[in-house]
């Protein structure tokens, strides 16, 4: 059984949204001109395009993948043994955009992520993310049982 996580969107919500507006308008206006397949594909990829994580159970194994378009997902197969551990990391990231009037929109993103360290406690990738602490706590022993792997706490 494979588990699909979704982690984020790398271009922020302002150009996520941004994305989708100019893939509608590219498919409203394509009877129009052929420019607007540039809107298109330009559109589907800022819009779509998010970070996942997929986990293979049976297999032992877990893919951090880029998903381009909403569809194609890239990245390699890393197999996971019992000398990796897995852990709790509080992420805050920030976009900012700016409007014609020079005035800028801020937007900070707060979360918790599971994150899969190898021995030597290197980070590898985020495997899950949750809104609160409390809610990590809970799946993280639970996620070590499933993996196999050693839940690490710093």
């Amino acid at each position: 059984m494979i588990v699909k996580n979704k982690i984020e969107k790398p271009f922020g919500p302002s150009a996520t949204t941004t994305g989708v507006v100019f893939f509608i308008l590219g498919i409203i206006s394509i009877y129009y001109s052929l420019f607007s397949i540039i809107l298109i594909v330009a559109g589907a990829f800022i819009g779509f395009t998010r970070v996942s994580t997929f986990i293979d159970i049976e297999k032992g194994r877990i893919k951090f993948s880029d998903v381009l378009f909403g569809i194609f997902p890239a990245g390699k197969w890393i197999d996971i043994n019992n000398q990796m551990t897995i852990g709790l990391e509080n992420s805050r990231r920030g976009f900012r955009t700016y409007s014609r009037g020079m005035r800028t929109n801020e937007t900070i993103v707060k979360d918790v992520r599971i994150v899969l360290y190898t021995s030597n406690g290197k980070k590898i990738g985020p495997i899950k993310k949750y809104d609160s602490q409390k809610s990590a706590n809970e799946d993280l022993e639970e996620l070590g049982k499933t993996l196999g792997v050693k839940v690490h706490i710093f």
